[in-house]
């Protein structure tokens, strides 16, 4: 089979640059998923939150892409149908130490364009979370909720319509550059395409070199573990809280989700997977972990980092650690109050020094395209990353001219 565009990945990233470019021009373009379906990892795992970009670093891919794709993501399933709620959430510190990082998160949020963003006395928390415990706070609007996976099954509806194909099953196997094509090697057969754009996510790094790209990261995966409030204890909690976030790393801390089936989830932790698809403590793979143990990326990272990993770590098996994590933020909740509800895999990029890529990565080669780091907030803004990509492969691939 023949396609003029393959994209590696049938996660939100993969399809909603399919999307864009199925929009904007004529050609024939074909998305190779490895799993029996769609958005089977980050995306069909996601926390369900449209964030607001108040985290990200002003200029930076994530900022830039966020505030355009947050917006871009409530006009999309209010046309669609798809449920979704702009409820906002509150950032709480509960100590002094706390609040000049507090301010910062403020200054970052109004240069990133949210308006709206109010500081919270502790008495103004309690007007917004009554349970909640803190000595001030950030009130943010913008901040919303919607299931990924329905906003996954629409891309790909809207995908087909617009002559798109989506083969599952088919995991890349091996890539050969042509002079004028690329010859791909799947479970489901051989495939020819003239550009491809890898959106693999848990898997980009190994999708690069198999294209003879060195990504220069390696995907480090990292699990984060949920637990859920009970039925009874789902009033505790309004909206969405946040602690005041650690600025040395990309996670957030545990916090507290209302999702738009009702539930209110409370997580993540961020421990070291042993398997890149590893959802389960007990899941192991010898590949992943062979060359974990060879990337010197890795142990620079964790020489660094090995306290907070530990820490992690004893919280991924201690729900009671667990829990008083949670019960800084609402003293009220009991340890029965909670109870496991799932993970998810955290694709993260680390350089070979070590260091956590912070922001989206795109790298470019001959007929290709790699998206290299898209962890959160990737969801929220996968229709402007869908254009941004698109726009790459317009000027590298001249497809203007068959505009649709």
């Amino acid at each position: 089979m023949h396609t003029e565009i393959t994209i590696i990945g049938g996660g939100i990233v993969g399809l909603a640059t399919a999307l864009d470019l199925l929009r904007r021009f004529r050609l024939t373009l074909t998305i190779l998923e490895a799993e029996a379906d769609i958005a089977q990892h980050q995306t069909g795992h996601n926390s369900g939150v449209i964030h607001s970009g108040l985290y990200y670093k002003p200029g930076s891919e994530k900022a830039r892409n966020c505030a355009d794709g947050r917006e871009a993501m409530y006009r999309f399933c209010a046309e669609h149908g798809i449920a979704h709620e702009r409820c906002g959430k509150i950032v709480v510190a509960t100590e002094e130490r706390e609040l000049p990082a507090l301010d910062e998160l403020q200054r970052r949020g109004t240069a990133n364009g949210l308006t709206g963003i109010r500081k919270l006395n502790a008495a103004e928390l309690k007007e917004h979370e009554p349970h909640v415990a803190g000595i001030a706070g950030l009130h943010v609007p913008q901040t919303g909720i919607v299931d990924y996976k329905d906003v996954a099954k629409k891309y790909a509806e809207l995908i087909q319509q617009a002559g798109g194909q989506i083969q599952t099953n088919a995991r890349l196997l091996a890539v050969q550059r042509r002079a004028d094509a690329l010859a791909l090697q799947t479970t489901q057969g051989d495939i020819t395409c003239a550009h491809l754009i890898n959106c693999g996510g848990l898997q980009c790094d190994r999708v690069a070199r198999l294209c003879g790209v060195d990504p220069g990261v390696q995907i480090i995966p990292f699990r984060g573990e949920y637990y859920a409030l009970i039925p009874e204890k789902r009033s505790l909690v309004r909206n969405l809280i946040y602690p005041v976030p650690d600025a040395r790393f990309p996670f957030l801390g545990v916090h507290f989700t209302r999702t738009v089936h009702g539930e209110v989830d409370a997580g993540p932790n961020a421990v070291l997977a042993f398997r890149r698809e590893g959802y389960s403590r007990w899941n192991f793979s010898p590949r992943d972990m062979w060359e974990l143990m060879w990337y010197p990326g890795f142990w620079r990272m964790a020489s660094k980092y090995w306290k907070t990993g530990m820490s992690e770590m004893i919280r991924s098996f201690s729900k009671r650690r667990f829990y008083h994590s949670l019960q800084r933020l609402i003293p009220e909740l009991q340890i029965a109050d909670i109870h496991p509800f799932g993970s998810g895999v955290r694709a993260q990029a680390v350089e070979r020094s070590g260091a956590l890529v912070d922001d989206f990565r795109f790298v470019q080669a001959e007929r290709m395209i790699h998206v290299l780091n898209a962890p959160s907030p990737a969801a929220t803004a996968s229709l402007s990353i869908g254009r941004t990509i698109a726009d790459m492969a317009a000027k590298q691939w001249a497809l203007a001219s068959r505009a649709a």
